[in-house]
C-alpha cells in the first residue's frame, strides 16, 4: 500500500502504545489517518513514549473492561473529531497454565480484556461508525485482533485459545449484522502469529521462570525453529495488513479472518 489511502479518516486503537498497537498507530498515521490511542498509562507516560517515537497521535487513558471509559472515549473522539471509520481493537493479555491450575479470577480477566474489550468497543462505536463510513469509500472498518490461537490449539493455552476464538466468531456475528443492516462497516479479524512484542517476551519469561525452559532466547529460538520462514514476525508486518483492512483496497471483505504466521498454520 502505498501513498496517503486513508487521508481524511479517523482511526482509533487500543493498546496502541506499544507492540502490535504501536506499530498499526505508526503506519495508519503514515497513511494519512488521524489516530486516537487508548492504552493504560498515565498521560505523562503516554505523552513521552508518543515523543519520544515521533508518533502523530491523541491519547486517552482506558480500561477496555469500563464500559464508562468506553463513553469517554466516544465523548473524546467526538469532541476531537466529530467522525471516526477506523477501530483497530488490539488491547489484549495472555494466560498459559494447564486447565485444572487455573484461577477462576483470572480465567475472567482474560475473558474481560480480550473479549469484552472488544465487544464494549464495537458496542459504543458502532453508530459513529456506521454514520462516518457513508462519505469514505469501502465504509468504515473494525479490525479485531485475534491470533493463530484463535484458529488452532494448543498445549496449556486454553484459556488463550478460547478468548481469541471468540474474538474471530464474534467479529463473524457483527460483520453479517451490519450486512443484513446495509451498514457501512465491514469487520474483520487479524490473526498474528508469534511477534516480537512486549507481551510475547513477558509471556516467554513467565514459562522461564516457571522452569520450562532456561532463557527466553531459548523459547525464541524454538518458536523460530517451529515457524517455515524461520522467525518471529516484527510488528510493523502486522500493521501492514491492518492498513489494508482499514482502507478501500479491502472495500469487498467483511467476516472474514486475515491470517499472518509466517506458515505456522498450514503446517
Amino acid at each position: 500500500m502505498s501513498g496517503k489511502s486513508l487521508e481524511g479518516r479517523v482511526a482509533f486503537i487500543t493498546g496502541g502504545l506499544r507492540g502490535i498497537g504501536r506499530a498499526c498507530a505508526e503506519r495508519l498515521a503514515a497513511e494519512g489517518a488521524a489516530v486516537v490511542i487508548a492504552d493504560l498509562d498515565s498521560e505523562d507516560e503516554a505523552n513521552k513514549i508518543i515523543r519520544d517515537h515521533g508518533l502523530r497521535a491523541d491519547y486517552i487513558r482506558a480500561d477496555v473492561t469500563s464500559e464508562t471509559d468506553w463513553q469517554r472515549a466516544h465523548q473524546f473522539v467526538a469532541e476531537r473529531h466529530g467522525q471516526l471509520h477506523i477501530l483497530v481493537n488490539n488491547a489484549g493479555t495472555d494466560l498459559t497454565g494447564a486447565v485444572e491450575d487455573i484461577r477462576m479470577e483470572d480465567w475472567r480477566r482474560i475473558m474481560a480484556i480480550n473479549v469484552d474489550g472488544v465487544f464494549l468497543g464495537t458496542k459504543t462505536f458502532t453508530p459513529m461508525l456506521a454514520k462516518s463510513g457513508t462519505v469514505v469509500e469501502g465504509g468504515s472498518s473494525i479490525i479485531n485482533v485475534s491470533s493463530i490461537m484463535g484458529l488452532v490449539g494448543m498445549s496449556e493455552v486454553s484459556a488463550y485459545n478460547t478468548s481469541k476464538g471468540a474474538v474471530r466468531m464474534f467479529t463473524k456475528g457483527i460483520a453479517m449484522e451490519f450486512a443484513a443492516k446495509t451498514m457501512p462497516i465491514r469487520a474483520n479479524s487479524l490473526h498474528p502469529g508469534f511477534v516480537e512484542t512486549p507481551l510475547l517476551h513477558a509471556g516467554f519469561q513467565r514459562w522461564v521462570d516457571s522452569g520450562a525452559a532456561e532463557k527466553v532466547q531459548d523459547l525464541i529460538d524454538g518458536m523460530n525453529e517451529a515457524t517455515p520462514m524461520g522467525r518471529l514476525a516484527q510488528p510493523s508486518e502486522i500493521a501492514g495488513p491492518v492498513a489494508f483492512l482499514a482502507g478501500p483496497d479491502s472495500s469487498y471483505m467483511t467476516g472474514t479472518e486475515l491470517v499472518i504466521d509466517g506458515g505456522w498454520t498450514a503446517q
